[in-house]
């Protein structure tokens, strides 16, 4: 991207809980994420991208930090990321973007005591990793709503609820589309997109995708590492589905509003998510496995820097992502920060790009894994 161009206006989409190989350009059933595959077709596709810790907030704070989340102290959920760490948001700010967070934020919570516990209500400024200009979110979503009902809170701690009938992607994605239309121009923007979808709501203990997902979707792929093991994915894959697809439509939205509302030549637009899921084939639940089923994710970039259709077979994590978007939009990289801007493996710039990655396991243990192209070595620490 040439100097001379403005600061390119920044939106990361950031799902829940969804597997790489739900999107088609990754070989996933076909029909179920046809703006994606455009996406990527378009932009930029990182064939092996995989998160750093495959549970809700260790990933998110991974992002907000841009170092592992046992060194912010936030290796498992329900601990709070102290403001201090927070570095993607204010680095752009510094860089004279104004920022805003639409959706799951996980990092405000930190215990069962009320002054501790924000899962229910509204998460205090100082606790919103810089996000100062916009916010409209949850600190734990699936405790806030369900797939048809539910609120958020705004800047100023007032409720807001999902329009009656209105599956919980979609009204989300409302609201996104709301505030490309309250943008001035006067300053070029960043918006955290962050939905809860396809991760399964924990009091019904189900997947709910939008009605009719289950009749829609009742013919799927099985994938292939869940084939012939037990776990649930025989009756929740559909729902799955399901959720990924109305994920899928609101990327197809928000593009098409960008273009209507001029903004589609300068804003670059990175989807990804916070890790996979197993469908309880690995342990008791979804998650918090070396498998890759939980480690592996889509991520795509399309938008200034990022066009073409490459598709980029380097080993790719979580943790490049904050350094990417603070390189974006010209702001500096503070030495802290543990991954590589993907602009360097686009560029072809990039001559010692890490061979494997990294990825802590919580939770279900205290784990360690390595990830390269042909092998996975792991590691637990037994009683710990």
């Amino acid at each position: 991207m040439s100097e001379n161009q403005p600061q390119p206006n920044i939106i990361l989409v950031f799902s829940d809980q969804q597997r790489w190989d739900t999107v088609g350009c990754y070989g996933g059933p076909l029909g179920v994420t046809p703006n994606l595959d455009r996406m990527a077709a378009e932009g930029v596709l990182f064939q092996n991208a995989f998160t750093c810790q495959p549970v809700c907030g260790p990933a998110r704070a991974v992002l907000q930090s841009g170092k592992y989340a046992t060194e912010v102290g936030c290796f498992t959920n329900h601990r709070r990321l102290p403001p201090e760490e927070a570095r993607l948001a204010p680095g752009l700010v510094a860089a004279g973007y104004e920022v805003g967070y639409l959706g799951k934020w996980h990092l405000a919570s930190c215990g069962d005591d009320e002054a501790d516990n924000f899962r229910d209500r509204a998460v205090p400024p100082h606790l919103r990793g810089g996000y100062k200009d916009y916010w409209l979110a949850s600190d734990v979503l699936e405790f806030t709503s369900h797939s048809y009902d539910g609120h958020m809170y705004d800047a100023d701690g007032n409720r807001r609820e999902f329009p009656t009938g209105r599956y919980r992607v979609d009204a989300q994605t409302d609201w996104a589309v709301e505030y490309l239309h309250t943008r001035s121009g006067e300053k070029p923007f960043f918006l955290f997109l962050s939905y809860i979808e396809p991760h399964h709501q924990n009091d019904h203990g189900h997947f709910e995708g939008p009605h009719g997902s289950k009749e829609r979707f009742k013919d799927f792929t099985v994938p292939g590492d869940l084939d012939d093991l037990k776990g649930d994915w025989r009756e929740e894959l559909p729902d799955y589905l399901g959720c990924c697809s109305a994920l899928d439509a609101a990327v197809g939205r928000i593009r098409d509003e960008l273009e209507a509302l001029g903004l589609a030549d300068n804003t670059l637009l990175i989807y990804t998510s916070d890790h996979g899921c197993h469908f309880r084939t690995r342990n008791r639940e979804y998650k918090r496995s070396c498998h890759d089923g939980c480690l592996r994710i889509p991520m795509i970039a399309w938008g200034p820097g990022f066009r073409g259709g490459d598709v980029i077979d380097e080993l790719v994590s979580l943790i490049d992502i904050p350094p990417t978007l603070l390189i974006s939009g010209r702001a500096g990289v503070p030495d802290v920060m543990r991954g590589r801007p993907l602009q360097e493996l686009v560029d072809a710039t990039a001559t010692d790009w890490p061979r494997e990655v990294f990825a802590q396991i919580s939770e279900s243990q205290v784990g360690r894994c390595i990830r390269t192209k042909k092998w996975k070595y792991s590691v637990t620490a037994p009683g710990k």
